[in-house]
């Protein structure tokens, strides 16, 4: 297994250096000044106070130099100080990243459980069951995830008076009942998802000339599934969980904007909006970092779950 970490690590690194470049260019290439924004009233903006702010933030010194030093600060652990709020980002962030987490968390919870249950009772009950939860998880998987929010905001929060429709709460009871239509909202289309894999890998498992030996052996119908089948499809369904679950992070930006959350992904849009860009490189940057380093593990924790498959990448 240890063989190709190395190289695994060796492409996790570049391809970090390589979207942080992406992220850092592509803020600079969105339209509007940013000294524009921190030199405060437009009342009073010259061209030698507008150098002079350019100057301080070193936004006159050409693309490549500013990187080298956003890259190298970033590095040591200093993120800047954000535009619009005069604060540190990494204290910024530090406050936000909580809510975040624990929605992504939350979220995970939700389409763990209902999606390999879903997916494995397609699976075991053909017929009108199979249908139905096919039919289920095509609809949740057409349905995005802002229409959700609304759609459970209207039903749950202002109609049945169920659930709260804004901020996060206190305590962990308080938190677990204010994040549960966002992290709920934000889920669906996970569930789906899951679903579909488990009982794709669950049917694949069952056709498998092993399963039919283990019937032949005398092996009941409960014992086939825990020992051969489900274990089987276990695989693609932790590969698949893990690399939905890594996508959730810039999936929070709809969902706590939606639902008022003080969280990562509504600094991120506000960051957007005010033209902030130390904010929206770091965030940006962070959600990357959190994307691949969760999709790495998920590899290298797929060869041991299915020893078919080995670290390389090749099917034993």
């Amino acid at each position: 297994m240890l063989r190709g970490l190395p190289r695994r690590i060796a492409g996790l690194l570049a391809t970090l250096l390589a979207a942080s470049f992406v992220i850092f260019s592509a803020v600079y290439a969105a339209p509007g000044d940013p000294a524009v924004l921190l030199a405060g009233s437009r009342q009073e903006l010259t061209p030698e106070k507008l150098a002079a702010v350019r100057a301080e933030y070193h936004l006159d010194e050409p693309l490549v130099v500013q990187y080298g030093r956003w890259l190298w600060e970033s590095a040591q652990g200093d993120l800047g100080r954000s535009f619009q709020y005069r604060d540190q980002v990494a204290d910024l962030i530090g406050a936000r990243l909580p809510t975040t987490l624990e929605l992504v968390a939350y979220a995970t919870v939700f389409f763990v459980v209902l999606g390999v249950g879903s997916g494995v009772l397609a699976a075991l009950r053909r017929g009108w069951v199979d249908s139905a939860v096919v039919g289920g998880t095509t609809l949740a998987a057409s349905i995005p995830s802002f229409v959700a929010a609304i759609a459970l905001v209207s039903l749950f929060g202002v109609q049945l008076g169920w659930f709260p429709v804004t901020g996060q709460g206190e305590g962990f009871a308080g938190r677990l009942h204010h994040l549960t239509l966002p992290a709920f909202a934000l889920a669906l289309g996970a569930l789906a998802v899951i679903s579909r894999v488990t009982r794709q890998a669950m049917a694949e498992a069952y056709a498998s000339d092993h399963v039919e030996a283990a019937r032949a052996a005398g092996l009941t119908e409960r014992e086939i599934v825990l020992r051969h089948v489900l274990r089987n499809a276990l695989g693609p369904i932790v590969t698949m969980c893990g690399l939905v679950m890594a996508g959730m992070l810039a999936g929070t930006v709809v969902v706590e904007t939606a639902f008022g959350l003080s969280g990562v992904g509504s600094l991120l849009v506000s960051a957007i909006t005010t033209h902030d860009f130390p904010v929206t490189q770091a965030v940006l940057l962070l959600m990357v970092i959190g994307y691949v380093v969760v999709t790495t593990l998920v590899d290298l924790v797929h060869p041991l779950i299915d020893p078919r498959v080995s670290l390389g990448g090749k099917a034993a």
